[in-house]
């Protein structure tokens, strides 16, 4: 609809978990590391927490598609709202062991010989539970006797709870602080900062074709920053809806009012104050290879370069924007 307009070969900000686009900032680079390190170590429970929207489920997908299935069988539940008895006969189908589906004692003796047998050779056997935090307690505490299955030395089941910051306060209920205390890893992703937010809006136009200054204004990043919280998800639909506009009204780069129309009749509103740019967090880059790479400020902030954005300094943060004239 507006790709030819901005110059863009396709459409940069689609909400669907497109691998092309990932784009790791500092916080996503440690999520993923520590869920390829929960699914290959034997430790146990690995806790993922996030806000919606902050990309866990993308990581999720990443990490399960560097792992070949001939060394790591992992299964993923995304739709945890399940009974005891469904609980457990998509553990049978997904681990497969259909002969065991209609009976917990047998499925738990024909998985407990199944995760010994594949210890044995060597092999990695995982169960992810995504929306971890919409799961029952009455699962959360299979969930927990299924971790306790082990040898003498390691953990024979990896466990893996991907939720949204509900799940912390779940586990802090007294009912489950024996679930709680049985986490191995735990890390929490937090939103993007504004230099994050702009070299994300960046990369992925320059993904998609485009030049970042001739799609969108250095005070509409910032407005797309502020009324998205830095959210990743909300970052997308404020900027998709205002390219929409932007190519309705023949108007480029988008502008701020442009954003601030689009964050209106989506009822975004700033929930935090605007992060200082000079305290603005490092910015990490793209999973896709030196060419897509986001500009990495060195650890004191001042000066930063990369091969796509140029160098640029903290008074002139995100140079491959421009201000509106």
């Amino acid at each position: 609809m507006y790709e030819t307009f901005f110059g863009l070969k396709e459409r940069p900000f689609d909400l669907s978990p497109n691998p092309k686009y990932l784009f790791l900032a500092p916080t996503q680079k440690e999520a993923l590391t520590m869920l390829r390190y929960g699914l290959t170590s034997g430790r146990g429970i690995t806790l993922l927490l996030g806000e919606a929207g902050t990309g866990k489920t993308t990581l999720v997908q990443t990490a399960l598609a560097e792992i070949g299935p001939e060394t790591a069988q992992c299964v993923l539940l995304s739709n945890p709202t399940l009974s005891r008895a469904e609980f457990y006969e998509f553990l049978s189908d997904g681990f497969g062991m259909n002969g065991s589906a209609g009976s917990k004692t047998r499925f738990l003796a024909d998985f407990r010989e199944h995760l010994d047998q594949r210890h044995r050779r060597g092999l990695v056997t995982a169960l992810l539970l995504d929306e971890a935090q919409s799961l029952p307690s009455e699962l959360l505490e299979e969930v927990r006797l299924l971790s306790n299955i082990e040898t003498t030395t390691d953990k024979l089941l990896n466990v893996l709870l991907i939720g949204q910051p509900e799940l912390a306060d779940r586990l802090n209920e007294s009912g489950l602080r024996q679930l709680k205390q049985r986490v191995a890893l735990r890390w929490e992703i937090r939103t993007f900062s504004l230099a994050e937010t702009a070299a994300y809006v960046a990369c992925r136009l320059r993904i998609a074709g485009g030049v970042p200054a001739d799609v969108f204004s250095r005070d509409a990043i910032t407005t797309v920053h502020r009324l998205s919280n830095g959210v990743p998800r909300v970052i997308n639909v404020i900027c998709d809806n205002a390219l929409i506009g932007g190519f309705a009204a023949r108007t480029k780069p988008v502008t701020k009012s442009l954003v601030d129309d689009v964050c209106r009749d989506f009822d975004f509103r700033s929930a935090t104050r605007p992060t200082p740019l000079e305290h603005a967090s490092p910015v990490a880059s793209p999973a896709q290879g030196s060419a897509q790479e986001a500009a990495v400020p060195e650890a004191r902030g001042d000066v930063a370069s990369s091969v796509n954005f140029g160098p640029f300094r903290a008074k002139k943060r995100f140079s491959f924007f421009q201000s509106a004239s």
